[in-house]
């Protein structure tokens, strides 16, 4: 593809852009928004729990999961995108769905990968050969080249949100996949994870381990913990609320041995809206997905109203002013680019007056 050839009325520059874009080369005072003001990227986005899930269920009839890719997922794309299978510049959210009786073979691929299961139960996903059960609620983790595949040896089907840091390895030209082989036969698991056993323990960690930690910290690994229960979860937001008699509480999933972000380029966290309850307005630079895990309400974007009901799923932009209101108490699964920003010296937030709302989006 060529590049882009600039006019213009003189005849002397406008030969000067047309050698330009022989030779490859743009001049500077001819890009306009190359440098905006603040983040415009995207708009909001909402996917609707209906349509995903009877769309997830239709595939599930209709397509089998050696169609391609080892997995039978619906990604979600965003309008702005051009068509692109991703939620944001940096991230990608989608849905996937295990019928009974199905497994999703073994492979593994740089871009990291987190799984927050809505809908159903009985599966247990293999990551480096740590099996690990998945119920609703729970937070499971298969970070950067680690092998992994999903069984479902039950008879009901079960869903999942899926977060990938896909869109910002593949810009950064870093992707690489490896399908499994024999070596990585299925086999029917003994519920011992070993990262739960070393790293389940709250405010617990094995001495020899933690001495090991001590003298190499290695900040770009991901959590030692590779799944974080829901039981845990919800208890520690209604310690919380009841601690601070505050009316919203948020908690966000780290590695237990460092209380660094589970992966270097993913942040997770839950956030608890009790009914009634209107949280401040903010700016936070890096985009997010929002997953709607329990009640009902919405949230403001940038003065647009998005109503939400147990499993919609919203994309807030960089930079865009965002608030929520819960009708009836509510959990709100968030994954976001924070670390990225973060090591790179631009993460930044600003809260602002309470905004007001233009417009209710259905």
């Amino acid at each position: 593809m060529a590049t882009t050839r600039f006019h213009d009325e003189s005849a002397d520059v406008d030969g000067l852009y047309a050698d330009m874009a022989a030779a490859d080369l743009q001049p500077l005072w001819t890009q306009s928004g190359l440098l905006p003001s603040a983040p415009n990227g995207l708009t909001p986005h909402i996917w609707r729990w209906k349509t995903l899930r009877d769309l997830a269920e239709r595939s599930g009839d209709l397509v089998g999961i050696d169609r391609g890719g080892d997995r039978r997922v619906i990604s979600l794309s965003h309008p702005d995108l051009g068509g692109q299978p991703f939620a944001t510049h940096t991230l990608w959210g989608a849905v996937q769905f295990l019928r009974g009786g199905e497994l999703a073979p073994a492979h593994r691929h740089t871009p990291a990968a987190l799984r927050f299961v809505l809908e159903g139960s009985g599966v247990w996903t293999l990551v480096d050969g740590d099996p690990l059960h998945m119920a609703p609620g729970d937070l499971v983790l298969t970070p950067s080249w680690t092998w992994h595949e999903h069984h479902n040896p039950g008879t009901e089907p079960m869903i999942w949100f899926d977060g990938l840091d896909v869109p910002l390895v593949r810009n950064l030209d870093a992707v690489f996949f490896e399908p499994g082989g024999e070596e990585l036969s299925p086999y029917e698991p003994v519920f011992a994870s070993r990262s739960e056993s070393l790293y389940g323990g709250t405010g617990l960690l094995p001495a020899s381990e933690e001495r090991a930690i001590s003298r190499d910290p290695a900040p770009g690994r991901p959590s030692r913990l590779l799944a974080y229960r829901w039981a845990a979860t919800d208890a520690t937001l209604s310690r919380l609320i009841e601690t601070t008699g505050r009316r919203a509480a948020s908690v966000r999933y780290s590695d237990p041995a460092t209380g660094r972000d589970i992966m270097p380029t993913l942040r997770a966290e839950l956030h608890r809206v009790l009914a009634g309850h209107r949280t401040p307005t903010t700016r936070t630079a890096g985009s997010g997905i929002w997953v709607v895990y329990r009640g009902s309400g919405a949230t403001v974007v940038d003065g647009r109203r998005f109503r939400w009901t147990p499993g919609d799923m919203l994309v807030t932009p960089s930079w865009a002013a965002v608030d929520h209101e819960a009708t009836d108490d509510a959990d709100l699964f968030l994954l976001s680019d924070g670390p990225v920003l973060e090591a790179l010296g631009l993460a930044r937030t600003r809260e602002l007056p309470r905004q007001d709302v233009r417009e209710d989006v259905a």
